[in-house]
């Protein structure tokens, strides 16, 4: 597996840098995980969008999806495309609501808000607790705490596992979802203090401790927001986890 960084940036994207946003490539299969601010820039200055083969979006929140609405501009409108995207609609796994909010946010016109429905280009999935094959992956999304419906996955090839926390904060979910996961691909939105939110993130000591308990080969931290610390995050999570840990940087690929 190939993962490519499209976007690290937390809650907004920050100067120069895109929000949310990762290609997981292997065998020649591109599936794109989470699509927030900036991100479509980033995946046109590395391939065709239309190469996209799937999307898995963790939560309806803008930073992970706001790219969606460009994407579907580009997918109905493009004067030349290089497939017929209304013959070959794009799989998109997602929240229950992800049909009717995501239309929503597309739709032309106030009166049209309910009524705009986005599927002559998408095949939507609703993410459910069970595992699936995509292409050549096995993905299990696995329901994490936030304000809003959310999910991590957990994705396999061929006996080697990416864990992907979306946005959550400490809960069960987690500690399923990253057991004995060769790399954890965890959010780190900022540092540990007393009266950080609960449910909502982790800092950089909670990333680094999910880790140490799951037993993982290897800690990537993303989603670190403009306005944290990132060095000191990265400081916590090693201070918890002896593994190798990077901070992600935009741009960044990794060989998993």
């Amino acid at each position: 597996m190939r993962l490519t960084i499209l976007g690290c940036s937390g809650s907004i994207p920050g100067p120069d840098r895109a929000a949310s946003g990762y290609l997981l490539e292997a065998d020649g299969f591109v599936l794109g995980i989470d699509l927030g601010n900036g991100t479509l820039a980033r995946m046109q200055a590395l391939m065709d969008p239309f190469r996209l083969d799937a999307l898995l979006l963790s939560h309806l929140h803008p930073d992970h999806c706001a790219d969606f609405s460009a994407l579907t501009v580009l997918r109905r409108y493009h004067p030349d495309p290089p497939y017929d995207p209304r013959a070959h609609r794009l799989p998109v796994y997602a929240p229950g609501e992800a049909p009717r909010r995501l239309a929503n946010a597309f739709a032309p016109h106030e009166s049209e808000r309910l009524e705009t429905d986005l599927s002559d280009v998408y095949d939507f999935h609703t993410l459910r607790h069970a595992t699936e094959r995509i292409g050549p992956f096995t993905v299990t999304p696995v329901p994490v705490v936030h304000p809003t419906e959310s999910f991590g996955f957990r994705i396999g090839l061929d006996g080697s596992t990416l864990a992907y926390t979306g946005d959550s904060g400490p809960c069960p979910g987690l500690e399923e979802l990253a057991h004995g996961a060769d790399v954890l691909l965890a959010e780190a939105s900022w540092t540990e203090a007393p009266d950080r939110p609960e449910a909502l993130h982790l800092s950089g000591k909670q990333a680094g401790g999910l880790a140490h308990r799951a037993g993982a080969g290897r800690l990537l931290l993303t989603h670190v927001s403009p306005w944290s610390d990132g060095e000191s995050i990265l400081a916590e999570a090693r201070a918890e986890f002896a593994g190798p840990t990077e901070r992600v940087e935009q741009g960044g690929v990794y060989e998993l």
